[in-house]
């Protein structure tokens, strides 16, 4: 829903939202995430098209346009950790994995 919010009114979802009403932008992050996670012949564009009885070539766009809106929004979605962060992250893994 977060992720929603922030890219409901992104300019990609324009042409589309007359089409598709507010639900618009919802129905591609969804998209983009079932595509995201999902494992080999699962995110087939063709599958996933099926899965929404919408064509693989609607699945592209809608993974694109979601894409885009989120690149938009770069600088609130997308977050790298900080070195302590990392140094924490780095810890888990290690004591998790075994190699402290």
């Amino acid at each position: 829903m977060q992720l929603n919010s922030l890219v409901e009114v992104d300019q990609e979802f324009r042409s589309v939202s007359r089409k598709l009403g507010k639900r618009s932008s919802m129905l591609h992050i969804i998209l983009l995430l079932k595509f995201l996670g999902s494992y080999c012949n699962e995110a087939a564009l063709q599958k996933l098209g099926l899965m929404l009885a919408i064509s693989k070539w609607a699945v592209n766009d809608y993974v694109r346009r979601a894409c885009n809106a989120i690149l938009n929004q770069c600088e609130q979605v997308i977050k790298w950790p900080s070195i302590e962060e990392r140094r924490n992250i780095n810890g888990r893994i290690r004591k998790a994995n075994g190699f402290c």
